[in-house]
């Protein structure tokens, strides 16, 4: 892949939201988002989180906005972005991890941010990861748990850390080095 071939950063696929006034763009979140939209989608978000039924998981999310792939495992107590769940794509057979969470926004001080975050094919996010706003993680690729994903994971990547660093194609190389 040539530097033209590859997708922009992260930072170039977020839209950025300037705020009026003296205060934080948190306090002015009630005009970004309709507060009864964010009041029922972190209802539906309790539900998801402490469900134990897959299928349930999936209907949910599909009804806050989330594109959902079929098959995708979606752990107890992971959470979708409260404010912009529309901005999510799991496509199929992918697995969001216990406790992990993918946000879309970024409350900051004179600014709010807001980008799409797409999970592919049959990727894996660990227990405890987060995604920032507008990252994509390609198909087959594996985020570790506790992980802060600040950046795009090539497809059939391993990523780790804070924030995730690349771990090679898949870590069957160091696990067949460790063998040896």
């Amino acid at each position: 892949m040539t530097a033209s071939d590859e997708p922009p950063p992260r930072h170039a696929r977020v839209e950025r939201h300037v705020t009026p006034g003296p205060r934080n763009s948190l306090a002015h979140w009630t005009a970004a988002r309709n507060p009864i939209r964010v009041a029922i989608n972190y209802i539906v978000v309790w539900l998801i989180r402490i469900s134990p039924s897959l299928r349930l998981k999936r209907w949910l999310l599909r009804r806050i906005g989330v594109t959902v792939g079929d098959g995708v495992s979606w752990g107890l107590e992971a959470t979708p972005d409260v404010f912009w769940p529309d901005l999510i794509t799991v496509r199929s057979d992918a697995i969001v991890g216990y406790d992990a969470t993918i946000l879309c926004h970024e409350f900051l001080q004179d600014e709010y941010r807001t980008g799409e975050v797409v999970v592919g094919e049959r990727a894996m996010i660990g227990a405890g990861a987060i995604i920032l706003p507008g990252v994509e993680i390609g198909p087959d690729a594996r985020i570790a748990a506790n992980s802060l994903v600040t950046r795009d994971v090539p497809p059939g990547a391993t990523v780790a850390g804070v924030p995730a660093e690349s771990m090679g194609r898949g870590g069957t190389d160091r696990d067949e080095a460790d063998l040896e």
